[in-house]
């Protein structure tokens, strides 16, 4: 027990003190956020940004100037004790100033911050390393993940470690970061980049900080709040968790918190482990204090996220700076593209469950614009919709708050046992509130969550003129989607290696939206039961009445142009190259479909005794031609440590 590893370990130099003396307690304050996304301005109860009205009259929460004053003003309060500020993950993607910087306007305000440690988030490898390099480059703090091993033709070399070790108030604390595991599905570190098993790499890290001397050990992870508590906290050695990823509030006072603040979780060690995590988008600054005794076991921890609301008063140094890099944008963000008679409901909670009304927009909008192509069927994933909208005007800056990705529609053809296949991938998590969760247009389809992921679709209708039938197994549909779920995102691998003559360069999908939402305007929010959990009856089927499309009022120009400094270097075209506003809603000619690339040839499964400098990319190149399939060895092989591979030992290389 580690109790009892920690006294052992001790015993020496206990020897050598007096019978009368005494190791005090110690006592560590721990400030943290989580999933920022980029939300450099502050937010509305939407979760979008914040109007200058709403922050006169005070309904607006977060957004870097708030982060800024919070948190001096917290290490003002605790300048006389030991504190600790962590970041887990996910500080891209989400707003214009990422669309248009790619990660340089949150790195100078991170910076400003002062973080300790951060991990990073699975949205750090959206754009790859052409992204996260620049960013790792200009960090002033470490970066952590110990399941992130880049190889030797990665450009990130060896700029995320997998732990640390800091020293506050005369007392040594570790902290080992994850991402999570599914990275390679739900962003795009590149093949030069291997996600390694959270678990594994967790444990050998604190394995290591513990042959140092490290008894007290900080797992800052981005992996969500159900597996931190059934996994991260229940590794021997772990004592915090501090958390990201699932956008989960804890709280001890709020009835819509996920749990408490923080989580106290049985260690197989015989100890507890404080789990915590603080919502997302800023509007939640996490504090607690965890105090360990002489042996560097919690014997308590107590706190409750800190509410970044007008109470807050935002630092105008950095308002007037967030000014300065907004005006290159400003003008597309307040272009109005049509409006809505009610709030379009976007919230995480619905679209990851069921059928949302933003999900409904989104998927008829794409079906909309490619219908004269021949597609039938739109399916969008829940995780791809980021945000809520207000009834009234709707901005360009309100559809790319919610569609921030710059995702291109992509067609291609399916047959139906396919889709079938897709939909239970888009079901299949609905307890972890993954991403995944498939929103439709051109069919309506039941499931039933009680049951076993892979056997969760009960039935799936197509529409056929005013009505709906099954779905003909092996007839072929087509089918529109994103891009980043035509590659295979979010799970969606049958998009991948089943789609037939595929065409992923289409218009932008947030294009796509506003162009359609133009067309429908005054557009009305609904939903009609196109997807339904299997207790649940029918709704009356309604679609929103397609209005002859009102003219849009145009922003008024630029007083003068302002001089903003460059995006991080290495990212190329970034400072105006978000997406504007189409003149009009036709398709645009070049989005007819081409065929794809046949399949390459089967491999038949094989051993390979390890040599030295192997590792699971360059072994994926050389089996199979193709360095991402690494993930299918490193599934293989279980126990073997991809940061560590034992020259002479064997690997399976499954077939391909």
């Amino acid at each position: 027990m580690k109790t009892l590893v920690k006294r052992t370990l001790l015993s020496a130099s206990v020897l050598g003190i007096s019978s009368g003396a005494a190791l005090a307690d110690y006592s560590l304050t721990i400030l943290h956020i989580n999933d920022w996304h980029s939300r450099i301005e502050s937010n509305n109860k939407y979760e979008s940004t914040c109007s200058a009205d709403d922050e006169t009259e005070g309904k607006c929460f977060g957004g870097a100037a708030r982060l800024v004053t919070a948190i001096a003003d917290r290490r003002e309060a605790l300048k006389d004790g030991n504190v600790l500020l962590l970041n887990g993950g996910d500080n891209f993607q989400g707003s214009l100033f990422y669309t248009t910087y790619k990660g340089a306007v949150e790195a100078e305000f991170l910076n400003q911050m002062k973080f300790d440690a951060m991990t990073v988030g699975n949205h750090e490898f959206d754009d790859g390393e052409e992204a996260l390099v620049p960013f790792l480059d200009v960090i002033e703090f470490p970066v952590l993940s110990a399941n992130v091993a880049a190889g030797a033709s990665s450009k990130v070399g060896d700029r995320i470690k997998p732990s640390m070790v800091i020293e506050v108030g005369g007392e040594k604390i570790g902290i080992v970061g994850a991402v999570t595991n599914d990275t390679p599905d739900i962003a795009s570190p590149g093949p030069n980049i291997l996600i390694a098993d959270d678990i594994n790499t967790i444990t050998a890290e604190v394995k290591k900080l513990q042959a140092e001397g490290i008894n007290k050990i900080i797992a800052l992870t981005h992996v969500g709040y159900p597996r931190d508590k059934e996994m991260i906290a229940k590794i021997p050695g772990v004592d915090v968790v501090v958390g990201g990823h699932s956008h989960s509030l804890l709280s001890n006072t709020d009835e819509k918190a996920e749990g408490p603040y923080p989580t106290m979780i049985d260690n197989p060690d015989g100890y507890k482990v404080p789990v915590t995590q603080a919502a997302s988008y800023s509007k939640y600054l996490g504090e607690f204090t965890v105090t360990f005794d002489d042996n560097g076991v919690v014997k308590e921890a107590k706190g409750d996220p800190i509410l970044l609301d007008s109470s807050i008063t935002p630092d105008e140094g950095v308002l007037a700076r967030i000014k300065e890099l907004g005006a290159p944008i400003e003008e597309l963000k307040t272009k109005i593209v049509s409006a809505s008679t009610k709030e379009i409901d976007g919230s995480r909670d619905t679209c990851r469950a069921g059928e949302c009304e933003m999900g409904n927009l989104v998927a008829d909008a794409m079906l909309d614009r490619v219908s004269d192509q021949g597609v039938t069927i739109a399916i969008q994933n829940g995780g791809g919709l980021r945000a809520s909208i207000d009834s009234g005007e709707l901005t360009m800056g309100e559809v790319l708050t919610v569609l921030p990705f710059q995702n291109t529609l992509a067609t291609f053809e399916l047959k139906g046992s396919d889709v079938v296949a897709a939909l239970e991938n888009g079901v299949s998590q609905i307890e972890e509130g993954a991403g995944r969760f498939a929103q439709v247009a051109g069919l309506r389809y039941t499931f039933d969550k009680t049951a076993e992921p892979g056997s969760r679709i009960v039935s799936v209708e197509v529409k056929k003129g005013d009505g709906f039938e099954p779905i003909d197994p092996e007839a072929v549909y087509t089918v529109a989607t994103n891009n980043y779920m035509r590659g295979g995102g979010d799970g969606y691998a049958v998009f991948k290696s089943a789609g037939m003559n595929a065409y992923d360069f289409g218009p932008g999908l947030e294009q796509a939206v506003a162009d359609y939402l133009a067309k429908n305007n005054p557009y009305t929010p609904y939903t009609d039961g196109r997807v339904m959990a299997a207790a649940e009856k029918p709704m009356t089927e309604m679609a929103p009445a397609a209005e002859e499309a009102a003219p849009m009022e145009e922003a008024a120009p630029a007083a003068e142009t302002i001089q903003v400094p460059e995006p991080l270097a290495g990212f190329k075209d970034l400072t105006t190259s978000a997406p504007m506003m189409s003149e009009e809603a036709a398709p645009a000619a070049d989005t007819m479909m081409t065929k794809e690339e046949p399949a390459a040839e089967a491999m038949a499964g094989k051993q390979h005794v390890i040599a030295a400098g192997d590792n699971f990319w360059d072994l994926a190149k050389t089996y199979y031609g193709d360095a991402t399939m690494w993930t299918m060895i490193a599934e293989a092989n279980p126990s073997a440590n991809p940061n560590d591979l034992v020259i002479g030992e064997t690997l399976s290389i499954p077939a391909k």
